[in-house]
């Protein structure tokens, strides 16, 4: 009898460590998996970041450049209105006169 219970506690244990090593086993594969996707997404986010970064740098440097065109242009149009400022200045100072010899003559 006690053999019987010895041969069936044997076969309950090899069978539960052998569906405890699927077990584990089944996860092992699982966890690798979602590691091997985890690691899949990051990469095709990191592209995706790095194409971003490229296209911001780019975008950047066209802002730069326009800024720089804009400064320049601002810079010409302010010479450009002082000139004419001091030019209309002069005309109404000379034309002044005009006027008050054509009301008095």
């Amino acid at each position: 009898m006690e053999n019987i219970y010895s041969v069936l506690i044997t076969a309950v244990t090899v069978l539960g460590g052998a569906s405890a090593w699927r077990f584990y086993e089944k996860r092992a594969e699982k966890r690798e998996k979602d590691d091997d996707f985890v690691r899949k997404d990051c990469r095709e986010r990191i592209s995706k970041l790095e194409a971003l970064l490229s296209a911001a740098s780019k975008e950047k440097d066209q802002m730069r450049e326009m800024i720089l065109d804009l400064t320049a242009k601002v810079a010409e149009l302010k010479v450009t209105v002082d000139f004419l400022r001091i030019e209309n200045e002069q005309l109404h100072k000379t034309a002044k006169p005009k006027g008050k010899q054509q009301l008095n003559g």
